[in-house]
């Protein structure tokens, strides 16, 4: 089976959707930089710098919220 799958250009793995992970939807951002809008961030993962930093500042996490 797998000789076949070469054959044709693909893994065995893709043929049979062994190594498929379902694909998470994107998650909103939540958080705006205030003076570059471009930049955001969703709440999930590691704080970006430019949080850190509002943080730090004196802000507050309800300041940079969107909405």
């Amino acid at each position: 089976m797998e000789a076949f799958a070469r054959e044709l250009g693909y893994s065995q793995a893709e043929l049979m959707g062994g190594d498929a992970k379902p694909k998470r939807a994107p998650i909103a951002p939540k958080y705006r930089h205030l003076e570059n809008p471009a930049l955001t961030w969703s709440g999930c993962g590691r704080k970006p710098q430019w949080f850190v930093e509002a943080l730090e500042a004196g802000k507050t996490a309800e300041d940079l919220t969107i909405g």
